[in-house]
């Protein structure tokens, strides 16, 4: 099976390169056979790449350790589902996991688009077979997964232990999918440069595709956070990490242009700037894959180091330089049609809300490259720590939140002071009576106050704008509530499924500022039936038990949670130590109440004196986090499924305008 996979990988580098060849051909020489090759041969990529995993997964499976990346991230007592995820767990595996995830959407695209969008096709296929032989080139030259040891040990080195945690299992495809899915917009926005036809349609043809890979970076960011969370035992879930921040930043450049889209499908405007966020989207999604893949950067999410820093870095310039020479070529066909009218229109705000976010991305890219920078300059690595990102990103994610309340309720081209009033008075005043109403009950820090306001400002917003739609249908169709709601809903699913995003949003700010402005720990060393006390909890120490498995030794302590003196919880933080890599992990436990999580961590345990040191936090709001991820999830659901029925055209497509249907 190991030469089937290793043969299967040459094969699709072999036809990727066909393809590219094929597809110019065919766009430069105008022969449909040679672009319906080229589509062919992509279809074939997939087909090998889905050989190649197969095979390295009952590699994986069989536990062949002659094949070095068997041997060095499996072992023989690995549970099953961690030697599945063991694909994505080390070098050469995530990179052709990565390569799985482009083609299977590459081959979606070429069967979307047998009959449509046919003029941009041949680019869209060269663009997507380029960046698939760039990473086929790492896995057939630099990196093969299927490369053989000169002698078999008898175990494995096993699994890094800190990915044996059921959220690896899905935070890393989810990125990856995430990660994969802004390539689609690239190709089509490199296609249309290619081909200079300009107007929305490949905008139109995308936006599922945008909303897609949105929706995989927003669950692989907040996967990644209940993986810290869990995981490393430090009582927080963001820690703006490297790694974590590479996640983050093509998040930032990805939902500035799902708002700024709009501008341009309105009014015809801001064409170069959203051909900018499309490029920068996806060069960052590969600087995020060079940061993980080539520990040029230290990180508790890089679990890997290697070579490979030099041939990422050379592709995404490479990327950058041709992608930009594109643009500047097309430059004169990219011109607005429009002009901004007032500062007081939905243009600006949504102008604004991206200039905030790409000015947080581009924050949050200086204080991760710095060290880097700091190292080649002076010698010395400088380390930037969460204090700098917090002090330039609050502000900013603030002014964020308060465009979110805006930007969907002012009016577009220019806001009459009646349109001002009539959608921001009300909400205004529930922002500030929320503000007044913690301040009387005690709340002084001026962050937490001013992001709670912010909060029910723009709930409220929210709520208005449905409550005039149920209201609206109540009164036109005789709808009771409930039904209302829910045709409201399906009938405009982009416009009330961005609505949900934003409350879904709006809790993920509450959590943030709630475990930001209130949060408190505890660090004691207690022997068996000692006590301390957090918050309105008493925690007693009641001893500690050990297990062993062939796999892991386990000691767990309990520690029993009072409130009033009765006992309502117990509660089992664990340390592990992993036999065959021989490394000791930490496994939290915590209760999770509305109000917030008791969270624990097993510090360490003397066996002489029987005593532990306990590491006791309380996060308030923190189930916010991840409610808020749901419902932004559910959101983003809504507003990407497609309508049951297709709406028929209402008008007559003009002569020649055939190839500008869409594919939603």
């Amino acid at each position: 099976m190991a030469e089937l996979g290793a043969f299967a990988l040459i094969a699709a580098w072999v036809l990727s390169a066909y393809a590219i060849v094929m597809a110019l051909a065919g766009e430069a020489w105008r022969q449909r056979e040679f672009v319906a090759s080229a589509e062919h041969a992509a279809i074939g990529v997939w087909g090998f790449i889905l050989i190649a995993v197969g095979a390295l997964l009952h590699a994986l499976a069989a536990h062949d350790f002659a094949i070095e990346y068997v041997a060095h991230y499996s072992s023989t007592t690995l549970p099953l589902a961690y030697t599945v995820a063991a694909l994505w767990g080390g070098q050469a595996g995530s990179l052709l996991f990565w390569l799985l995830v482009l083609t299977s959407m590459s081959t979606v695209v070429v069967l979307q688009n047998r009959q449509s969008n046919r003029a941009l096709m041949p680019s869209v296929v060269a663009v997507l077979m380029v960046v698939s032989l760039f990473f086929l080139s790492m896995l057939v030259f630099v990196t093969p997964p299927f490369q053989r040891l000169a002698f078999v040990p008898p175990e494995g080195r096993d699994l890094n232990p800190l990915l044996q945690n059921y959220w690896m299992m899905i935070h890393p495809p989810a990125l990856y999918i995430g990660y994969v899915g802004c390539a689609i917009p690239f190709a089509f926005a490199m296609a249309a440069l290619i081909t200079g036809r300009l107007d929305d349609v490949w905008i139109r043809t995308t936006r599922r595709w945008t909303l897609l890979a949105w929706f995989f970076l927003s669950l692989g960011n907040l996967f990644g956070a209940e993986w810290a969370y869990t995981v490393l035992g430090w009582g927080g879930y963001w820690a703006w990490d490297p790694v974590e921040n590479a996640a983050f930043m093509p998040w930032l450049t990805c939902t500035a242009f799902l708002h700024s889209v709009m501008i341009q499908e309105k009014k015809n405007m801001l064409k170069v700037w959203n051909m900018v966020l499309v490029i920068l989207t996806f060069a960052l999604t590969i600087f995020g894959t060079f940061l993980t893949r080539s520990g040029v950067i230290s990180s508790v999410h890089s679990f890997t180091q290697s070579g490979l820093g030099p041939f990422f870095i050379g592709f995404l310039l490479a990327t950058l330089a041709v992608s930009v020479a594109l643009l500047l070529w097309r430059l004169p066909l990219l011109r607005s049609e429009n002009t901004l009218d007032s500062i007081l229109s939905r243009e600006a705000a949504f102008l604004l809300n991206n200039l905030v976010l790409v000015g947080i991305a581009f924050a949050v890219f200086w204080g991760t490259i710095f060290p880097v920078i700091s190292e080649a300059v002076r010698g010395v690595k400088i380390t930037v720590g969460p204090p700098f990102f917090n002090r330039v990103n609050a502000p900013l994610g603030l002014l964020l939140l308060f465009l979110m309340g805006v930007g969907p309720l002012i009016a577009w081209r220019r806001a009459s002071a009646r349109n001002l009033r009539r959608n921001f008075l009300l909400p205004g005043l529930i922002g500030l009576g929320a503000g007044l109403a913690l301040v009387l009950g005690g709340v002084r820090e001026f962050y937490a106050l001013l992001s709670f306001s912010l909060c029910a400002f723009v709930m409220a917003t929210i709520v208005l704008e449905f409550w005039r739609g149920v209201r609206a249908r109540q009164a036109m169709v005789g709808e009771h509530v409930g039904q209302a709601l829910v045709r409201l809903v399906a009938k405009n699913r982009r416009r009330y499924g961005g609505y949900i995003i934003h409350v879904g949003v709006v809790m993920i700010f509450v959590a943030i500022t709630g475990t930001a402005a209130f949060r408190q720990e505890q660090q004691v060393a207690v022997a068996p039936g000692q006590t301390l006390a957090i918050g309105d909890y008493t925690l007693r120490f009641d001893g500690v038990q050990e297990r062993d498995t062939p796999h892991i030794a386990y000691l767990t302590a309990a520690v029993a949670v009072l409130r009033n003196g009765r006992v309502i919880d117990t509660l089992h933080p664990e340390k592990r130590f992993y036999k065959k890599p021989e490394q000791p992990t930490t496994e939290v436990a915590f209760r999770s109440t509305l109000g917030g999580d008791l969270y624990l961590v097993l510090g360490s345990y003397d066996q002489a004196t029987r005593t532990a040191t306990i590491l006791a936090y309380i996060n308030p709001l923190i189930g916010f986090l991840w409610w808020g991820g749901i419902v932004a999830a559910l959101g983003t659901v809504i507003t990407i499924w497609p309508a049951r029925v297709a709406v028929p055209a209402t008008h007559t497509a003009p002569a020649g305008a055939t190839d500008g249907a869409t594919v939603r």
